[in-house]
Order: structure tokens, then C-alpha cells, then sequence
């Protein structure tokens, strides 16, 4: 199924954030190392998807987590936006099936995050060099709940060599409902509980806590969703609810399979994904630009509201 629309800015100034930007870039498949057995390069835990620009550069590292039951592939046109502006995004498949309990991927993000130092680099092209030293983690949905918990040290004894220097979490979701939170629950309904020591960005969807039918729960269920990640976030802090779209309308435009089949039909969506799409990328680019880069331009724009936004948003907050 393919669904295309086009969408147009409500303001009268619009910012390049949110197109795709001046780098071109590749997509790169990475094999693990349980699928390949004859290799003298340093091969990662999990198989990988990295968005990289294609120009000579020094680029902040994004680590890109992906939601439940879902393909790494089918987040290719974010992945790619945000990379189209300076970063490279490495996201991993972290499982093909899984139950409830988060604490095994939490220790694979671990142990991808200390493989980037050693293997990273020789997989990219020969003339880009990823920055470590700004480092990001990312995730939508049960990945944002991963996000959250593997900084928060919510599994005993999984640590990382490298330092993240900024959190965001795209729709993240604790579990069922408040009181059902799948293992380990990250929610404690603490306000400003979270000492990350890092800047947060939250992002929201204004449909994902709306039921699809009756036979089907919320995909992002009030009190374990994006409302209650951001209230226990600490200074600095940025939150954006899209009013219009749903839990997985980042996603590709096509997403092919019975898994990419289910994601029109499971979750409350809106009209079409590219303006969410676009959203989201813009608002993680102008994020990283001003907590990795130390350029606060973008973002300060749209808090100020000077800035043409892709979607109508439902809330917005900063705690800076």
C-alpha cells in the first residue's frame, strides 16, 4: 500500500529543517555476527541499517532504536532526512520476535553502543568519520521505552563505554496501561524523577492513545505514553505533540509485509505519513543541532513560534 498526499505550512516562514537537506546520502546493510562467519572486520552484535551522509565530513552519531515487531528498514525516509543534514544514524534490528520483558534488547543496545568505537567507522564510506564524542539515542515506541531505560540504568550491570549526550524518545510507551508496564517499568509518576544528565526531546502523536476499533488496544495507551515520559524529564527538556497523526505515521511512505500491512491497520493514523514524517525528522535535526552542534537557531525558532511547522501541534513545552 502506498499513500501519498501533499502537505502545506499553516505560517508564514518555513525553515529547511524540515526537507531533506544538503548532504546526499547512502543506506547501508549491515550483517551481525551471528550471520556471517568469515570476516576480518569487527562485525556488530545486531544486524544494522545506517543512514550516512555521502560527503567527506565529521558527523554526530545517531542510535536509532525501532518500535515493537517492527523492521529497521521501515523507518529508511526518517533515518535518511535526518541524515541528509549532517548526522549518521545506525539502527539496529534488535529482534524478529519478542515478548513483554524489554531487558534482553536493553543489554544489545549496550553492546552496540561499545561496538560503534571499534566498528563503526569501517563500514562507512572512506572519507566520513563518525563523531562519538556526540553521541545520540533515539527510539520510537517500545525502542523509546529501551531509550529511556538503558540511560536511566534500569537493568543491573548494563553499562556503556560511550557517553550519550542527548535522549529522544518518538512516542515512547511504557506497557499496556499505568499499573501494566512491561519489564523494567521506566515510568515511577515522580514528576522530573528522570536525572539523565543529558538534554531530552519528547515527541508525541495526538491520535496514539486513540483506539483504532474496539477490538484493539490504544498504541500508545494514556499513562504509559509520551505525556508521562516528559513529565518526569528534568531541565533541558523539549516536548511536541502532533495533533492530527498517529502512533506510527513517521514511518515510510510503503512498508511492505504482513508487519508493514499491520501498521495501517493497528494503530489510529492520520490521512498520510509524510507530513509526520517531516515533522519528526525537522524537530530531531534542530534538537541535535542544538544540543550536539551548540546551534540553537532552529529550535528556538519553532519555540518561538516564527517557524512553519508540517503538522498542527495538539501541546508544546520546554523546560530549558
Amino acid at each position: 500500500m502506498v499513500i501519498t498526499c501533499s502537505s502545506s505550512y499553516s505560517t508564514t516562514t518555513s525553515t529547511a529543517i524540515f526537507d531533506i537537506g544538503n548532504y546526499s546520502t547512502k543506506l547501508l546493510n549491515i550483517e551481525s555476527q551471528s550471520r556471517t562467519y568469515n570476516s576480518s572486520l569487527p562485525l556488530p552484535p545486531k544486524p544494522l541499517l545506517i543512514a550516512t551522509p555521502s560527503e567527506a565530513g565529521n558527523f554526530p552519531v545517531v542510535l536509532f532504536l525501532h518500535g515493537y515487531l517492527l523492521y529497521n528498514s521501515f523507518y529508511s525516509q526518517l533515518m535518511q532526512h535526518i541524515s541528509s543534514h549532517g548526522f549518521i544514524v545506525v539502527a539496529p534490528q534488535l529482534y524478529s520476535l519478542e515478548g513483554a520483558d524489554t531487558t534482553k534488547e536493553i543489554k544489545s543496545i549496550a553492546e552496540i553502543t561499545n561496538w560503534l568505537a571499534e566498528g563503526l567507522h569501517n563500514f562507512l564510506p572512506s572519507q566520513v568519520e563518525p563523531n562519538l564524542k556526540k553521541l545520540a539515542l533515539a527510539g520510537h515506541s517500545r525502542g523509546g521505552k529501551a531509550a529511556f531505560a538503558l540511560v536511566l540504568g534500569k537493568v543491573a550491570n548494563v553499562l556503556t563505554k560511550l557517553k550519550f549526550s542527548a535522549l529522544i524518545g518518538i512516542d515512547p510507551v511504557d506497557g499496556m496501561d499505568k499499573g501494566n508496564q512491561t519489564p523494567p517499568p521506566v515510568l515511577t509518576y515522580i514528576p522530573r524523577s528522570f536525572n539523565l544528565n543529558m538534554a531530552v526531546l519528547v515527541i508525541g502523536s495526538g491520535l496514539g492513545e486513540v483506539k483504532k476499533n474496539p477490538l484493539f488496544p490504544a498504541c500508545a495507551p494514556k499513562g504509559v505514553n509520551h505525556r508521562d515520559f516528559y513529565n518526569e524529564c528534568c531541565r533541558p527538556a523539549c516536548y511536541f505533540v502532533a495533533k492530527d497523526y498517529g502512533h506510527v505515521d513517521m514511518l515510510d511512505d510503503e512498508t511492505k509485509g504482513v508487519r508493514g500491512k499491520a501498521t495501517y491497520c493497528l494503530c489510529k493514523n492520520g490521512k498520510c505519513r509524510e507530513p509526520m514524517r517531516r515533522f519528526v525528522g525537522g524537530i530531531v535535526v534542530a534538537f541535535l543541532e542544538a544540543y550536539l552542534e551548540g546551534n540553537s537557531s532552529d529550535l528556538m525558532a519553532i519555540k518561538d513560534g516564527y517557524v512553519a511547522l508540517p503538522v498542527e501541534l495538539q501541546d508544546v513545552d520546554f523546560l530549558v
